[in-house]
């Protein structure tokens, strides 16, 4: 797993906004292992903003 630049106390609360699974951090996003949205972390701030997540290709 890559080095994420949110710290772990954060990730330990934070859940996906639309399905309520865990994030997996990497350095620019937060991949959902639930629903496989992709969130952006801009400036250390994560979007967790389903209108701005994507999906990832298959």
């Amino acid at each position: 797993m890559s080095e994420s630049v949110l710290p772990q106390e954060l990730l330990d609360i934070i859940v996906c906004p639309d399905c309520h699974g865990a994030l997996t951090p990497a350095p620019s996003t937060l991949t959902c292992t639930g629903c496989g949205l992709v969130y952006p972390i801009r400036d250390q701030i994560p979007v967790l903003l389903v209108d701005e997540a994507t999906r990832p290709t298959p």
